[in-house]
Formats: structure tokens, sequence, C-alpha cells
């Protein structure tokens, strides 16, 4: 075998190969054998039929085809590797030129992993924002505490905001109830929102045994963008009691004694959050830093494919979330023009970090043992609310997990620049990213363990807070 490249394009590359005609002689052999089981000759046994017979019977042409289609996939995969070419995506294979006892050639066209020149990341230099704690944050946290062990208690007067309502509630259209848009003795806050435009203001100022109607626009369903009228009718209205913020109710809601420990729980879990948050920042604004450096050439078909995929993934979720999206403009404040241009841009980002994180991953020689799939199984499974055991088994049945694997290495090569990186946040002050935690704590370094840290303990209310973290991650 032969073979010629051309670069059509950095990410972009056509094999020109050929193959003496000797060469094909195993998978003629194997293409005549494939035949011989598949038909039947008077006189010869199935599978028994000489390759001159099955040339008059079934036609040498056909043999001939059999065998180019078991030869080129095994030729190009050759001549990948004899020219060093990483393929992205399937090839387009062209056979310009065969006949019988002649050699054969063929093209194929392929988007290729582009040769990336990588620049120096060590030491890179990136800014986040402060880690702030307002008053207002632990109010709001201290409120959402309170609601849950608030209670409800009737009312004779018209409903306000954050009270509760009992509600019957019908929409129909050209006098037709809407599928799906009838609801009987539900239970809704007003102002909460969420659930049919102009609800919470025609709610506002009823009272029980009082009926409304108004009209508005369906944000999902078959009649979606369409206008129906809605018919609401109050049944009770209820009025939320909070209990009041001491230390009787800090006893009753978590294990500390009084109130004042209660709230420097509350923020200290705050501050743990937003220095994830801020970690989250730190990998992107590093990772954008070295993306500066460097120019990825990127293959349009790959960009592409990624966009519509995205593409496609919000409008599922606008859809589950029975929100338009043209409501979902007008609520970003974005015309259809700037989401695509901001939608191209992350994806372009998205890739070429890709792209640069597996070079990274090379240069730096990191791997992936067994327990650390495991375990990025494990994660993975429960970000998408499946069973463990059935997300590896559907992963290994597709032949995904080099996918997983290269998600793994990715993960190193970025935690490898940043460990690094100077981050400072906007005060000046540098962010402390290596001994990060995954609940928020960051370990201490003592002078008996030298380099062996100290990791904060972590109470059994902390847990769920690490699992979102993770998931977060």
């Amino acid at each position: 075998m032969k073979s010629a490249v051309e670069t059509l394009s950095p990410t972009r590359a056509k094999l020109t190969v050929e193959v003496p005609f000797e060469e094909l002689k195993p998978s003629l052999d194997a293409a005549y054998k494939k035949i011989a089981q598949q038909i039947n000759v008077p006189g010869f046994r199935r599978g028994k039929v000489p390759p001159m017979v099955i040339d008059r019977q079934v036609g040498r042409g056909a043999v001939l085809d059999e065998a180019i289609n078991d030869v080129l996939p095994k030729q190009y995969v050759a001549a990948l590797e004899e020219n060093s070419l990483s393929p992205l995506a399937q090839p387009e294979i062209e056979v310009t030129k065969f006949e019988d006892n002649e050699v054969l050639e063929f093209t194929a066209e392929v988007d290729i992993r582009p040769q990336i020149d990588l620049p120096s990341y060590e030491g890179l230099e990136a800014s986040v924002d402060d880690v702030e704690v307002s008053d207002e944050d632990v109010e709001e946290q201290v409120k959402a505490l309170r609601e849950r062990f608030a209670t409800l208690s009737d009312v004779e007067r018209a409903a306000a905001e954050d009270d509760f309502v009992v509600l019957d509630l019908v929409a129909t259209k050209d006098g037709e109830v809407v599928d799906g848009a009838e609801v009987s003795g539900m239970s809704y806050q007003v102002g909460r929102g969420g659930m049919i435009d102009g609800l919470d203001e025609a709610l506002t100022g009823m009272a029980a045994g009082e009926e409304k109607t108004f009209t508005t626009q369906l944000v999902g369903g078959d009649l979606v963008g369409q206008e129906v009228e809605v018919q609401v009718k109050v049944t009770q209205v209820q009025e939320q009691e909070l209990p009041e913020y001491d230390d009787e109710f800090a006893q009753l809601a978590s294990e500390f004694d009084t109130i004042d420990e209660l709230t420097a729980d509350v923020r200290e879990r705050l501050g743990r959050g937003k220095r994830l948050e801020q970690a989250a920042e730190a990998r992107d604004a590093v990772l954008e830093a070295l993306l500066e450096k460097v120019e990825v050439p990127l293959p349009e078909g790959i960009v592409t494919d990624e966009l519509n995929a995205r593409r496609q993934n919000i409008e599922q979720q606008l859809a589950f979330a029975g929100i338009t999206m043209e409501k979902y403009l007008e609520d970003e404040g974005q015309t259809q023009e700037e989401f695509e241009a901001d939608l191209d841009r992350r994806v372009r980002d998205a890739v070429a970090a890709q792209f640069l994180l597996d070079e990274i991953a090379k240069k730096e020689e990191l791997g992936v043992d067994q327990q650390e799939l495991s375990q990025h199984l494990v994660r993975r499974a429960q970000q998408s609310g499946q069973n463990p055991q059935e997300f590896a088994n559907h992963m290994f049945e597709h032949n995904h997990i080099p996918d997983l694997v290269q998600e793994i290495l990715r993960g190193k090569a970025l935690a490898t620049i940043v460990e690094t990186a100077v981050v400072k946040d906007a005060s000046g002050n540098v962010v402390e990213l290596k001994n990060l935690q995954p609940d928020g704590t960051i370990m201490e370094v003592t002078e008996e363990t030298g380099d062996e840290p100290a990791v904060a303990e972590t109470t059994e209310d902390e847990a769920p807070a690490e699992e979102e973290s993770s998931k977060e991650d």
C-alpha cells in the first residue's frame, strides 16, 4: 500500500491510497467463501462452490465489490497510522480507480485533529470577583429556613402577595377545556410565578369564594403561544406565619443552642458555597487566559454538530419548563441574533478548550485508573438521575467509555493548569484553589504534617452541600 496526504485546511486532510491487487487476495478469498455460503448451486454443497462457478452464477463484479468493502476500512486505518493523522469524524471515501487485476485507488477526506503549538501554561494570571456574604444573603437563607417550619391559617380577607390560596382553575379555548389545563384544590403561593402568565395579578385582591376570568397565552403544550380563557376560583385564603427567630427556633431547626450560633453557621455555609462558585469562576478565567495565548483551528463540521446539539438541548429544556424561545429571549434581554452569536462563541471556545486540554494531557502523560473511572461513572449517573450500574452498562454497551476517559483527562489537565496559576480576587488577594475541598473548606498544611494537609471535618448536615457542589463542578 502507498499513501499520500494533502492538507486541505488545518483541520481537514485528503488521503490518496493505492493498494496493489495482490494485497486484495485475502479479501477476495474471504468474499468467495462468504458468497459460497449464501448461494445454492446444483451439484455443489453449500460453501463448496468453486470461484469459477461463482463468477458465472453471481458475477465477478459482485465478488470484487465484496472484497473492496472489506479492504477499504483496513487500508484507510493503515493510511491514517502511516501519516500520523487523528480523525474526528467519519471520512468521505471515493474509489477513484479500480479494474480487475489492477491497482485499487481511493481517496478519503476527513476532519482531523489540528496541530497545536502549546504555549507556556505555568503561572497563568487571572482575576475573579471577591467572595462576599451580605446580610441580605443571610436573611434570605434564614427566611427560607423559617418557611420550612411555617404554619398556614385561614384569613377572612382578600389575598395578597406571599399569601397561600387554595384554588380551582380551568383554561378553555373556543369553549373547549384545554388538555392538562384543569386543576382543583391546588395550593398556590401568590407571587411565586412559574404557572400561568397573569395568574398572580388575578389572584391579588381575590377573597375566598370569588371567581375571576382572564385571558393569557399558553407557554407549553399543543396550543403554545395561543390565547386561552382562564377561569380561577379561590376557595381558601391562608396567611403564612413564620416562627420567631430565637434560641428556641435554633434548637428546633438545628443542632445549635442559640440563634447567634445558627446565624454564624448559615453565614459560614454561604461562604463555602460562594468559595466554590469563585473556584468555578477561577477555572473558567484561567482557561480563558490560556485560550487567548494560542490560536486553535476548529473543524467547522464539529462546530456545527455541537451547535445543533446544544441548541436542541436548550429547546428541550425550555419545552420541559413550559417556556417558549421567544419568552426566554425576552426574559434574557436578547435578540435571536445575539443569542445565536453568544451560543456560537461559547461552542467555539468549548471545542478549542477540548483540543487544548487533550494536548496538555498528552504532554503531561496523564492517565486514568480504574477507581477514577468508577467514581466518574457514579458522578455522571447521579447528575443524570440514573442508576449507576445501569448507566455504566449503557456506557460500556455503546462504547462511550473512551469518551468518559477523555473527560477525566481533560479535568486533570485543567487542574494542572489551575494549580500553577496565580488567581487574585478583585481586592488583590490570592485565591486558594489547590487546597480547596468539595465542601468549600480549605485544607490546612501544618508544620507537623508538612505537605500533608489537615482536612476540615464536615458534619452530616454538610454532606448534601458537598454533593450539590460536585454536580455543579
